[in-house]
């Protein structure tokens, strides 16, 4: 936060970065807390608090980094959990509707804020095949969170325990002189818009299934198309047995026979006389040929 003199505060994205930061240097949260490195205004670090009993996460405290685009904040920021927490993947872009992954779903009024408690209040959701999400038993969860407080960031330097305190402290003397502060809430349409990316994640997890089904199927049936031209000479035969005399029954086998000698018909042949006929037409023709031959001369 030092360094703030060294960027252009005319440009609309450092403008609204540095902003972001004051406010929640100003207006702090025992919950959470982000601010960019002094090296770099457009990477963050996060710490939050995981949800209240009877989560899982109750107790933990988690630490994490935020990515912010150049072109924020038309467009949304990444996110990544530096703390195993049992939901998130570590060190991997998580896919929530605040994120780059859904920039159909992100509007610029929304902000790092915003960001951390709609965070903070979808780590109870299933990850349901989200990219960046896992699944995980409550009691590792809940081990994960007992250790989280003493997980140390190599670049802030800090406990997440330390960083948290350092953050109550702040509160308490934000309330000591202006009273206590309302939380920000998860924007309605935040909330429609987590919704409906889990129920598209589980469709297309419902779909990946039936058609791994579908292709499990497939061998089976060309197994049993394969296995029918064998299955058919055994029926033939077992027919064949079933109309065979019962073996109990002796075969009576017939007494061979000669056939007596034919006589072969010796049938005259009757001259055709229609042949006979074109015969004489023709004959009649040519004998008419050469005489009108010998006419000419």
């Amino acid at each position: 936060m030092s360094t703030r003199g060294q960027f252009n505060t005319k440009n609309p994205t450092i403008k609204r970065i540095l902003k972001e930061a004051s406010e929640l240097s100003v207006s702090p949260s025992s919950d959470y807390h982000a601010e960019p490195l002094e090296d770099n205004i457009f990477e963050w670090h996060f710490t939050i608090k995981g949800p209240e009993a009877p989560s899982a996460y109750a107790g933990g405290i988690y630490h994490g980094r935020i990515l912010l685009p150049p072109q924020y904040p038309l467009r949304p920021p990444n996110f990544r959990f530096l703390t195993p927490t049992g939901r998130f993947e570590v060190n991997r872009e998580i896919c929530l509707s605040i994120s780059g992954h859904h920039e159909e779903t992100w509007q610029p009024a929304w902000g790092v804020r915003t960001a951390l408690v709609a965070i903070r209040s979808f780590m109870d959701t299933d990850a349901k095949g989200q990219l960046g999400g896992i699944e995980c038993s409550r009691d590792a969860r809940e081990r994960m969170a007992k250790d989280s407080g003493k997980w140390t960031c190599a670049g802030c330097s800090k406990s997440n325990l330390e960083i948290m305190k350092e953050r109550e402290e702040a509160v308490k003397e934000v309330e000591e002189t202006e009273g206590k502060r309302k939380e920000e809430e998860v924007p309605e349409e935040l909330r429609l818009a987590y919704r409906d990316e889990l129920a598209q994640d589980e469709g297309t997890k419902a779909e990946k299934v039936d058609k791994g089904k579908a292709r499990a199927v497939e061998p089976e049936t060309h197994q049993e198309a394969s296995a029918s031209p064998v299955v058919a000479p055994a029926s033939a035969a077992a027919e064949s047995v079933a109309t065979s005399p019962p073996p109990s029954v002796p075969a009576v086998r017939p007494t061979r026979t000669t056939a007596p000698p034919t006589t072969q018909q010796v049938i005259p042949r009757v001259p055709d006389r229609s042949l006979a006929w074109i015969d004489t037409c023709i004959w009649g023709v040519i004998a008419m040929l050469l005489f009108m031959v010998f006419r000419k001369f």
